[in-house]
């Protein structure tokens, strides 16, 4: 689902807002939409749920988002927001799929080295590192509510408003979930800093 040239070269610029709006009466307009966010999206499904549940979940966001474009409030320049709250409402449908993979990965960082092959290929959040280990099992016993706050801002590197706008919440619950949820991640960890990504936070304030 590529832009032709002249949809790509006549929304070169433009805003997601100005694109999707355009794309209510030129439909094949949207595909700049998929063009400038499908990889961002398909990375973050594919870090909580594996790359070939990705796939399948990556195209039925941008489905969704195609058919919901005229629900789109376009006074909004950026759509990651939205395409991220698409996105983590889908993996939504996968919680025990993706409490258990946390899990095996977890489970796998703690065999004995050089085992690590037998187990099968590791993805997203995991390494043979034990730290990672640890951090994988602390995000599988987290409640979802808080899962979702905490991996859409560190993986979806969206800011306190845009994973409000993602999620449907109010600032100051994401800022309430995103809080517990660093909590009992640094209890899990036993130190007094948890993170899930090394890039820099986004937002002034960091709860």
């Amino acid at each position: 689902m590529l832009p032709a040239p002249d949809v790509a070269a006549d929304a070169s610029g433009a805003s997601d807002g100005s694109v999707i709006e355009r794309s209510w009466e030129t439909p094949d307009t949207f595909a700049v939409i998929f063009d400038r966010h499908a990889d961002d999206i398909h990375r973050y499904i594919a870090r909580r749920l594996g790359s070939d549940t990705a796939d399948d979940l990556m195209a039925e966001t941008f489905v969704i988002a195609f058919q919901r474009r005229r629900r789109y409030d376009v006074s909004h320049p950026h759509a990651r927001p939205w395409l991220y709250g698409i996105a983590t409402n889908l993996i939504g449908r996968h919680r025990r799929a993706e409490a258990r993979r946390l899990r095996a990965l977890s489970r796998m960082a703690s065999l004995p080295e050089g085992r690590e092959e037998q187990a099968g290929p590791e993805d997203g959040v995991t390494s043979t590192a034990e730290a990672h280990g640890v951090l994988a099992g602390a995000l599988a016993e987290l409640p979802a509510r808080y899962r979702d706050v905490l991996l859409v801002v560190a993986w979806g590197e969206l800011d306190y408003a845009e994973a409000a706008q993602a999620l449907g919440l109010p600032v100051g619950t994401v800022r309430s979930r995103l809080h517990r949820a660093r909590a009992r991640l640094r209890r899990a960890l036993g130190g007094p800093e948890a993170t899930t990504s090394t890039a820099p936070e986004k937002g002034t304030d960091h709860g």
